[in-house]
């Protein structure tokens, strides 16, 4: 799945640094990713960040040459450059950030290109910090990362653990291209409809259900579905960012696995276990949202350990399978304090079929809010980038949400959660 065709970035102006940590050499991959998204992009590299990741490289990447520090007082710029720059760039990005560039940054020095940028720019920067795991754990660098990330203009994504450059094993891993994609696509998203990143959703916890779920017939067969569990996984990195502590129950997922850092994921296969999860989780969670797609039917007889005859398999597709356990009715009916429950409905037929038969399943199954999306329209739906419908709701609500891509339908629908969050605070 290409993730540039998930996350288009239409022509916004990004900038984007290297500062000196042996993560630069991932820099190009960010950048290819940004370009190929739609993106128009600068790179610049700091003096230490040139010997690891080659100016030439970005600058053959982004179609336009790489910046270094010898450019700022260049006499064929009719500008400062760091003025320039920085008023040009709709959103930053400094990945890596290395411990020295952070220093300056937090310290407000102006040396060099880099540090007098961040001096200059008044728009939204995110920082990917990699490093030494010894580095990373020092005071003082723990004390600048605190410093700067208080600000609201400032996204940081801290480090992941696993085996560094440096042969040991702990935190200090620049976070994944791919993630840092989808965080720049989500926070110019934000920014273009309300002039500010949200944080709306600090302190709350939301459960989300994303993907298929599995169910064994024999030892070779299974029923399941196309879900590639993309509108959940982006509905959890969407309210994530907005401050959320999230829950992401999944069955097996079409995506890169990057997307679910930051995120505490339970991972299954079948109704029974997601059922068993959303039972032991939803007592603590301030909204769920099932996003996932569940089996309709399994077998009566549970998984084999054998592969069935022809003959024995369409006995049991004639007779073996039952109804599965209806997920979102029963968590519809046992929600408590103010939890607001969305469900999803993947429906087929005209815009009159599935309004009705949207209307009738949140009346059914009881949930606060209902996605009703249509999925036998070209360029929507399983296994697609965007997605569309009418999202339902008491006292007869429908609201027709355009088509669009499914990040932006994730902060729509975290929009209408928050909202009824609010309705219900007020009655109380």
């Amino acid at each position: 799945m290409k993730t540039e065709e998930i996350l288009p970035l239409n022509s916004r102006r990004i900038l984007v640094a290297a500062s000196g940590s042996i993560a630069a050499v991932k820099t190009p991959l960010l950048v290819s990713s940004l370009i190929k998204a739609g993106a128009e992009v600068r790179c610049l590299v700091t003096p230490s960040a040139s010997r690891l990741v080659s100016p030439v490289a970005l600058a053959s990447l982004s179609r336009h040459r790489c910046y270094q520090d010898d450019d700022q007082w260049s006499p064929g710029e009719p500008r400062p450059l760091h003025i320039r720059l920085a008023e040009w760039a709709d959103l930053i990005i400094i990945a890596p950030l290395s411990a020295a560039s952070l220093a300056r940054w937090n310290q407000g020095l102006a040396e060099g290109l880099l540090a007098s940028i961040l001096l200059a720019y008044e728009g939204l920067v995110i920082a990917a910090p990699a490093m030494n795991t010894a580095m990373w754990s020092n005071p003082a660098v723990k004390k600048n990362w605190s410093e700067i990330k208080a600000s609201q203009k400032i996204i940081g994504l801290e480090p992941e653990g696993g085996l560094l450059a440096c042969d040991r094993i702990g935190t200090g891993r620049m976070v994944d291209p791919e993630l840092i994609q989808l965080i720049v696509a989500s926070s110019l998203l934000e920014l273009e409809r309300n002039g500010q990143i949200k944080n709306d959703w600090q302190g709350l916890k939301l459960l989300v259900t994303a993907g298929p779920t599995l169910e064994a017939l024999d030892a070779a067969r299974f029923i399941s579905n196309r879900s590639s569990g993309q509108m959940g996984v982006l509905i959890a990195q969407a309210a994530r960012l907005r401050g959320a502590e999230v829950d992401l129950i999944h069955g097996p997922l079409n995506l890169p696995q990057s997307w679910l850092e930051g995120l505490t994921t339970h991972p299954i296969r079948t109704g029974d276990e997601m059922q068993s999860l959303i039972r032991k989780l939803q007592s603590s969670e301030d909204a769920i949202v099932m996003a996932a797609a569940v089996s309709d039917v399994r077998s009566k007889e549970g998984s084999k350990s054998s592969k069935d005859r022809k003959e024995d398999f369409i006995k049991t597709l004639r007779e073996g399978l039952e109804i599965a356990p209806d997920l979102l009715k029963e968590l519809s009916s046992q929600t408590h304090n103010g939890q607001i429950i969305l469900g999803f409905a993947a429906l087929t037929g005209n815009d009159q079929e599935i309004q009705r038969l949207g209307q009738a399943k949140r009346a059914q199954k009881g949930c606060d809010l209902l996605m009703a999306n249509p999925i036998d329209r070209p360029g929507q739906g399983f296994e697609e980038n965007l997605n569309g419908g009418w999202l339902l709701g008491e006292a007869g609500m429908m609201q027709s949400i355009k088509t669009t891509f499914k990040l932006d339908l994730a902060h729509q629908l975290l929009d209408a959660i928050t909202e009824l969050r609010n309705k219900k605070a007020k009655k109380s």
